[in-house]
């Protein structure tokens, strides 16, 4: 190729355009009611489904508590460093199949998420139980 520096760029914009796309990576997690943000959850691949885990907590007073609402081998575990979504696998434009708990209350929800179409800095988060459902929208993290 005569101008290297032109292959660089491309290479740079086609592999954040593809980390873009994707629902792996840091997410901040927003309180609904005051819309600030509360942790960094980070959703990775673990062999062929992906988990998210409590990577920071942000408000620094909260970071030693701990899951007492949680059972079984989350109970009385420390929320930050947690893995909260398990199991999701991919189907189609969304990953589903999987299951997220609610550190404040202890509840394990199926799950689903999907990249915003409108904006993929955006993280759809829908939690279920039986046909009762509530969505979240999470933001990418730098």
């Amino acid at each position: 190729m005569k101008n290297p520096t032109l292959f660089s760029l491309l290479i740079l914009c086609f592999g954040y355009s593809s980390h873009a796309q994707s629902v792996l990576g840091k997410w901040k997690t927003v309180n609904e009611e005051t819309g600030k943000s509360t942790s960094i959850i980070e959703i990775y691949k673990a062999g062929d489904v992906l988990n998210g885990k409590v990577v920071k907590i942000l408000k620094e007073e909260d970071r030693d508590r701990v899951c007492t609402k949680c059972e079984g081998e989350l109970k009385d575990k420390p929320i930050e460093g947690m893995v909260v979504m398990t199991g999701l696998e991919n189907d189609g434009d969304e990953y589903s199949g999987g299951t997220v708990t609610d550190p404040k209350t202890g509840k394990v929800y199926r799950c689903k998420v999907w990249l915003d179409e409108d904006n993929p800095e955006k993280l759809n988060v829908r939690g279920y139980i039986s046909f009762f459902y509530r969505t979240q929208t999470w933001i990418r993290a730098e």
